[in-house]
């Protein structure tokens, strides 16, 4: 009973935070609504018995990914000036978009037959995952870590100022 309600409030903070990710003005509280709803998204992985996603989650998107936005918004200089435009002359049009995409979705959801699966399940725990991502999958795996190092260090390099100068 106590997940039951876990899993609302998680499901409800990530919500609020997803919110708050378009609506701040400032660039850098919307980047911590963004780290605040991925770890939202994070704890419901956890509850319903994911942990590798958990873990994933966390370590990529939030420890990842976060950390590049942050480290982007921070050494891009003039971020928060006030001569840069930070209003969508767009919202008519985004509007429409999201209502149709939602519709969509929703009428996706209704319309598909949802059905239960019988017979005997494959347990994939997380240390059967990870032997299979470090045994046969290691090339893949180093490349995207090698290919997201050089995506830091060029952020780095093209962000800074020249000293000489």
């Amino acid at each position: 009973m106590i997940d039951m309600y876990l899993l609302y409030f998680l499901m409800i903070f990530a919500a609020v935070s997803a919110v708050g990710v378009v609506t701040f003005r400032n660039i850098f509280h919307g980047a911590i609504c963004l780290g605040a709803m991925l770890l939202g998204i994070a704890g419901i992985y956890l509850i319903m018995g994911a942990e590798f996603v958990f873990a994933v989650q966390v370590l990529v998107y939030v420890g990842g990914i976060l950390t590049l936005i942050l480290f982007a918004i921070m050494l891009t200089s003039k971020i928060a000036d006030r001569s840069i435009l930070q209003a969508n002359e767009q919202k008519t049009v985004s509007f429409l978009i999201s209502a149709i995409t939602l519709f969509v979705l929703i009428y996706a959801i209704v319309k598909t037959p949802f059905t239960t699966v019988q017979g005997p399940f494959i347990v994939v725990d997380t240390a059967r995952i990870g032997k299979s991502l470090f045994l046969n999958n290691i090339l893949p795996f180093e490349v995207i870590s090698i290919l997201l190092l050089a995506a830091l260090v060029g952020a780095i390099v093209l962000a800074r100022k020249d000293i000489k100068k």
